[in-house]
């Protein structure tokens, strides 16, 4: 590198980054750092360009790890970026973009480096990295500075404190995805990490203090969705041929420091899931995420756990009264408003599950909106679209919902709310449907799918909680939502029958079948769909007896396929709850009969809805309203530590690894 633009092909051999990594101990006031950290170099953007860059500096990097114990290279390179840390704010102001340019190439060297240090050394062994310190011979006691937690919370009060601007950009970016490769331990480990030096410098550590404020500023930068500067901005104007550390540095960021900060330049592929117009906003998220799930210490819980838990609306007055030391105020209206628009990516759909499963606050603001089909449609689309989302997101989006329905004024509000036009649904062209009778088609297409392809018990329970939830405020249900639900229940009871016959028949012995081949559990696939059974008819049941009078679609569908629940009349599993069901059935096929033959489906409905009035309530049996709440695993960073860090992993070409290299997951996995 030095005060030129540098191509990857260059770097094994540049005489910089070789001294660097070298056996010369290199002082801080040596003028080699100005000549290092003046140079041009588009950053890579997507794994094979990352990957690149590491074998071009491998042997570089595998030299400053051999060599730095003994030269302290690294401690001076981090102490040469700490210097121009304190004036960055101030540079900002005055739109020194020279210093700002030099302070952000010393973090990236800083980065790169430090990825391979992560990847080939435990955290005890960094740390020692960090507290090189030169001393007189015979000269014992002093302590060596902990350098390592100066540089975390540095990187934490540069975020936090140095204004989002055009010249900021990338040093931001830089700064958080530094965080993030320091926390990557994580990727190397089979188990979830419970104690780290570097976990107990955020949680513990100097930057305790700046606890609500990075969350804020990470949530910020989520809401704010800041794009990337535009390529082509002339910092400096090359005015003369020339040479020399200063022409060196003009024409440096002249011709390339912008390229740096648009992440790659014409020509180069976004990483995978990455929104490359907004990085920043997305590697704040997947930061946040992360810290908000590190393990608790024994003496404390997670404090960004607890600021995520607890910050409020900025309107609310009540605020200042929190006796939460890592609670703030934010603008939830802007919050609501980058939620639902950015839910095509993983991240926010994790973070709006974290937030309404979590913080009280932003669950009762998100109830109380009066455009909630701004935030449920885009979860509908992730369900709709099943086949093409990773079945993690699938679940949190799934669970979104039924957080969503433990309310009643959700399960009402949902049908006052009239959509048209609802182009992403191909099934059936659907001009006007309630957003309500829309969430019901979209669920039972989700227990469909899971029934003919993945047939995960677990996905089965959430569906049909989230319809149980609903089902005593359906109102006004759409024919076609009518017709899916009876339909789901003609496919059940199919697939109960064809169960039921297998089952009969290994009883009887398997024709042509080897002596000791393992008999097939009928047992236990019959009891998981008469349970599924159960809960249909739970749901249907609950509709009827709460509001038939509303739902004249759904009696109407039920008297269509009547011969369908002849079976389950006496079917001991299913007596109860086919009661009402029986006699709502019996009632309106006498009076269908009392008003004639060859009735248009006009005069069906009519009918049906003179009786919804004449029915009455007190021969229908009462039962336990439906209410399912739910409730997270006992250590839910099982499941959601790996998750985070595969997402951070797909998504963020700075994070890539070799994946053989990588214990936390299997990628293939989904």
């Amino acid at each position: 590198m030095g005060a030129n633009n540098s191509s990857i092909a260059e770097l094994a051999s540049n005489s910089y980054l070789k001294r660097l990594a070298g056996t010369e101990t290199i002082t801080e006031n040596d003028p080699f750092w100005n000549q290092l950290l003046s140079f041009s170099f588009t950053t890579p953007t997507n794994g094979a360009d990352t990957q690149l860059l590491e074998e071009a500096t491998l042997s570089i990097s595998k030299s400053l790890i051999e060599n730095n114990p003994r030269t302290g290279n690294l401690q001076a390179l981090v102490k040469i970026f700490l210097s121009r840390t304190n004036e960055l704010k101030v540079s900002a102001e005055c739109q020194d973009q020279l210093f700002i340019w030099q302070a952000h190439n010393a973090l990236f060297i800083i980065r790169c480096l430090l990825k391979v240090f992560v990847s080939q050394m435990p955290e005890e062994e960094l740390q020692l990295n960090f507290t090189y310190q030169e001393r007189a011979p015979l000269a014992y006691g002093t302590e060596a500075e902990d350098l390592l937690e100066e540089l975390i919370c540095n990187l934490v009060h540069l975020i936090i404190e140095l204004p989002l601007l055009d010249i900021t950009y990338s040093i931001l970016l830089e700064s958080v995805t530094t965080l993030l490769v320091l926390l990557s331990y994580q990727l190397f480990q089979k188990e979830i990490i419970r104690e780290s030096l570097i976990y107990k410098c955020l949680m513990q550590g100097q930057c305790l203090q700046y606890t609500s404020r990075i969350v804020k500023t990470l949530l910020y930068n989520f809401i704010r969705q800041e794009k990337c500067p535009p390529p082509g901005t002339q910092v400096f104007e090359e005015t003369s041929e020339g040479s020399g550390l200063l022409y060196g540095l003009a024409s440096g960021v002249a011709s390339g420091l912008w390229t740096v900060l648009t992440l790659g330049g014409v020509g180069s592929k976004p990483a995978q899931q990455e929104d490359p117009s907004s990085p920043l906003a997305n590697r704040s998220l997947l930061l946040l995420l992360v810290l908000s799930n590190l393990s608790n210490t024994p003496d404390s819980p997670n404090p960004y756990r607890q600021s995520i838990m607890s910050f409020k609306n900025t309107q609310d007055n009540t605020a200042l009264q929190s006796p939460n030391s890592y609670s703030f105020q934010i603008n939830f209206n802007s919050l609501y408003t980058a939620l639902y628009e950015q839910q095509k990516s993983d991240q926010a759909t994790l973070l709006l599950y974290t937030l309404l499963h979590q913080n009280p606050n932003v669950r009762t603001y998100v109830l109380a909106r009066t455009d909630v089909e701004n935030l449920v449609l885009p979860i509908l689309e992730i369900l709709y679209h099943v086949e093409e989302r990773n079945s993690h997101h699938v679940y949190m989006a799934l669970i979104i919902l039924l957080i969503l329905t433990e309310e009643d004024s959700f399960n009402r509000s949902v049908h006052e709310v009239v959509l048209k036009n609802i182009t992403w649904y191909a099934e059936r062209v659907l001009t006007e449907i309630s957003l309500g009778s829309l969430l019901i088609l979209v669920v039972l297409r989700t227990v469909q799918y899971n029934m003919t392809r993945t047939r995960d018990k677990y996905l089965h329970t959430n569906c049909l909680a989230a319809l149980a939830n609903m089902s005593a405020q359906f109102r006004s249900l759409h024919q076609y939502a009518a017709q899916r639900i009876i339909s789901l229940f003609a496919l059940l009871s199919k697939k109960h029958n064809k169960v039921l016959e297998q089952a009969t028949q290994s009883l009887r012995g398997p024709v042509g079948a080897e002596e000791n081949a393992p008999i097939p559990d009928y047992a236990q696939d019959l009891n998981v769909i008469e349970e599924v059974i159960r809960m249909m008819l739970e749901i249907i049941n609950s509709c009827l007896s709460t509001s038939l009078h509303h739902n004249p679609n759904l009696v109407y569908a039920l008297l269509y396929k009547r011969d369908l629940f002849e079976q389950f009349r006496m079917h001991p599993s299913f007596q109860d709850v086919m009661q009402n069901l029986d006699m709502v059935i019996s009632f309106f096929s006498l009076r269908l009969e009392q008003a004639g033959t060859d009735l248009s489906v006009e005069r069906v409905l009519e009918v049906i809805k003179q009786g919804a009035v004449a029915l009455p309530k007190d021969k229908l049996k009462k039962f336990p309203e439906l209410k399912f709440k739910y409730v997270e695993e006992e250590q839910p960073e099982e499941f959601f530590v790996p998750y985070i860090w595969s997402l951070a992993y797909n998504s963020t070409a700075e994070l890539y690894w070799n994946p053989q290299q990588v214990q936390l997951f299997t990628m293939d996995s989904g």
